[in-house]
């Protein structure tokens, strides 16, 4: 499948309502994989921006009460267009204003993708969890053990809320409720740098808006482009460079990205 190469053709404009915490390198993996993005949270010009947009990335990882409401009209908005959206629920079950924030926006709006780590999505499937900060806790991890116990819980959830379901660790599981993908790619070094979860999301909105007949093959194309980025910036650190330099390079990694390279190191199983 050409997913990569139909990205850079399409040049889809993606609207990233992010955090300001991870917003540059948001930007600049977008850009690396052949797409545009536009950064707007203001609720007087949300609504202008998203329509000229192809997706709509909203990330709410630092939440306020001004953006909520930004969120909500951009998000509507771009429903009523028929864009594509794609929802990432950072830090739902550590503070009551996310998990309020995250269940309200999924219930007013229709996300194509969810893309969270195990215990943001459990928070939102209704499972009683908690997170650590803005990562999974410890006992929510999926491994060899509960693999096939969470794969039908995540396919359940995918199938009642009738979105995708993108599940990002150290194992990642990304499903529409049918057909599940288990993703093996990305290095341990990645958790040492901020910012690529939020990159992910981005991503795949740009993937998914490129790739509208294939979105499930789309999305878990993303997170394992994603994860070969890492592997491969990885493996091209200096013995002198730490993680700052290993950010940019995994930026580098997407850049030069090709759907050949990525046939040949995804690595996944189809459950």
């Amino acid at each position: 499948m050409n997913i990569i190469k139909n990205v850079r053709e399409a040049h889809p404009l993606v609207h990233c309502m992010t955090n300001y915490v991870t917003v540059n390198d948001v930007a600049n993996v977008v850009l690396a994989s052949g797409a545009s993005p536009i950064m707007s949270d203001d609720k007087n010009d949300v609504k202008d921006i998203t329509s000229i947009c192809n997706g709509l990335c909203i990330n709410i990882g630092t939440l306020n009460s001004r953006t909520i409401k930004s969120m909500l009209i951009a998000g509507q908005h771009a429903q009523k267009l028929g864009h594509l959206l794609v929802l990432d629920p950072v830090g739902a079950g550590a503070s009551k204003l996310r998990t309020k924030t995250a269940l309200k926006l999924i219930k007013k709006i229709h996300f194509d993708v969810i893309r969270g780590n195990i215990s943001e999505i459990k928070t939102l499937a209704g499972s009683s969890c908690s997170t650590q900060g803005v990562d999974a806790n410890d006992a929510d991890q999926i491994n060899e053990n509960n693999l096939y116990q969470m794969i039908e819980y995540l396919k359940t959830f995918a199938i009642k809320s009738g979105s995708i379901i993108a599940v990002t660790g150290k194992t990642d599981i990304v499903t529409d409720g049918k057909i599940c993908y288990v993703i093996k790619n990305g290095d341990k070094a990645m958790k040492d740098i901020t910012g690529t979860g939020c990159q992910l999301s981005a991503l795949l909105t740009a993937f998914i808006c490129a790739n509208k007949k294939n979105k499930l093959e789309a999305a878990a194309m993303a997170v394992c482009t994603m994860g070969l980025a890492g592997q491969i910036a990885k493996k091209n650190l200096a013995p002198y460079e730490g993680n700052a330099s290993y950010a940019k390079r995994i930026i580098d990694a997407v850049y030069n990205m090709t759907d050949e390279m990525l046939q040949e190191g995804a690595l996944y199983e189809i459950k």
